[in-house]
């Protein structure tokens, strides 16, 4: 055992250091590019967003190499389907089409390019060293976790996350001491070359209060429902686009360029907080300012149309503003202070729509402090229910139903599985069936 300790120490740091070099690059560049669309005429959006979405789309249609042989380059792919190997070469090409992305407008986040450049960097560190197909996979889920670490400066929850995306209902504890091992050195080289973290003072109370407790798993189960739209919405959006393809015959490039025209045009109604990250209006709602009640309806139709138009960036930075926007605009109605609502729904959309509770409630305690643990911990647990077997990952595997009353087979991507209900809820059901028959009779 103590030799496998040693091995991850080795394998894991090189690879943290490595992550957390490529994605302080990545992010430099992307503190230049976003948030400079935040307050310019509605005709620079006009032309932007558009044309980010055209060089989106011939940037994937000619810098990746088409051919029914070619190995994914989505990480869940890579250890679930793939023994850890990825495409190597086209590494850049995701981080370039993000700050595209995010640079005219699209509304998305920053970790996608973070976690991609993670495990394309550890895949290739394995094909370097080569390592067998196991070492390989839990590499990957190394180069994950340091990305994740690397953008969010939240290093444990990072190297839970990046273990707990993969399937849902289960943790490859094997995966875990790498996992943290890596997204340390990331988080330390990131924050030894300038890249600048958030930490939040959110006001829970000293003393444990059952009642404070049920009002933030009230909240958490509003932001499941609340990721749940998020999903459907993004999955809708992509159907509708890949018709236009299929039935219209629009060339692809065109698709996210057709996106940003939409984009545009929603701009005349919409404000442009929501546009790019919008980090300074999460930042407004953990600081408790008031937040309007649709302002994460506009949010997550932003996302949805920029991703499923064909843009690329992040998925999860937009879940972070979506639930604190919701728990800052929906806590005032359950007593609760707007901070301490957006805080909760901050972590609880994550939980849901990624599928990775554990890791939003590690992450809630990393940003927002200990005494936020208990309801952070209800209120994710909630979310992470409410949402069903829903996630923003269509790759993402299911391990263990959600329910007692379904019953699903393992190992089938989401979406893919097939559901039913368990026998013993369909046998309550006929007898309470036939007890209606009998009294109808009667």
């Amino acid at each position: 055992m103590l030799a496998t300790i040693v091995q991850w120490l080795f394998l894991a740091m090189i690879t943290g250091a490595l992550v957390g070099v490529f994605c302080s690059v990545f992010l430099r560049a992307l503190f230049l590019v976003e948030g400079r669309v935040y307050d310019v005429p509605w005709w620079w959006l006009a032309i932007l967003l558009p044309l980010g979405g055209l060089a989106n789309g011939l940037l994937f249609h000619y810098a990746y190499p088409r051919g029914r042989d070619q190995l994914s380059d989505e990480p869940i792919a890579a250890v679930n389907a793939q023994q850890g190997r990825m495409p190597v070469a086209t590494l850049w090409v995701k981080p370039v089409a993000a700050l595209i992305t995010l640079g005219c407008g699209g509304s998305a986040g920053k970790e996608g390019p973070c976690s991609h450049i993670g495990a394309s960097v550890a895949a290739g560190v394995g094909q370097v060293l080569r390592l067998n197909p196991e070492l390989r996979k839990r590499l990957v889920a190394c180069g994950v976790s340091a990305g994740f670490a690397s953008v969010f400066g939240t290093p444990i929850a990072g190297a839970i996350y990046g273990v707990e995306m993969l399937t849902i209902g289960r943790i490859r504890h094997d995966f875990l001491f790498p996992g943290i091992v890596a997204g340390v050195t990331a988080y330390v080289v990131s924050q030894r070359l300038g890249v600048p973290y958030e930490r939040y003072i959110i006001p829970f109370y000293a003393e444990f209060t059952t009642l404070l407790f049920l009002k933030t798993v009230a909240i958490g189960i509003l932001c499941g429902v609340v990721a749940s739209w998020f999903v459907e919405l993004i999955r809708l959006v992509r159907l509708v686009f890949a018709w236009l393809h299929q039935r219209l015959h629009v060339w692809c490039p065109l698709l996210p360029f057709l996106g940003g025209v939409v984009l545009a045009a929603l701009m005349t109604v919409l404000p442009s907080d929501y546009l790019g990250l919008s980090l300074p209006v999460m930042d407004r709602a953990l600081q408790g300012e008031t937040m309007p009640y649709l302002g994460f309806a506009w949010k997550i139709l932003l996302v949805a149309i920029t991703l499923g138009s064909g843009f690329y960036a992040g998925i999860v930075t937009p879940q972070f503003v979506i639930g604190a926007v919701a728990g800052g605009a929906f806590a005032p109605l359950l007593g609760l202070q707007p901070a301490q609502g957006a805080a909760v729904g901050f972590v609880a959309v994550v939980a849901s729509a990624s599928n990775t509770p554990v890791a939003a409630v590690i992450m809630g305690v990393e940003l927002f402090g200990a005494g936020s643990l208990l309801y952070v911990a209800g209120a994710c647990a909630a979310a992470y229910l409410m949402i069903g077997h829903r996630s923003v990952y269509p790759a993402q595997e299911l391990g263990y139903s959600k329910s007692t009353w379904i019953v699903a087979a393992p190992n089938l991507p989401v979406g893919q599985e097939k559901l039913q209900l368990s026998y013993g809820l369909l046998r309550w059901w006929g007898r309470k069936l036939r007890q209606r028959s009998s009294r109808d009779r009667r």
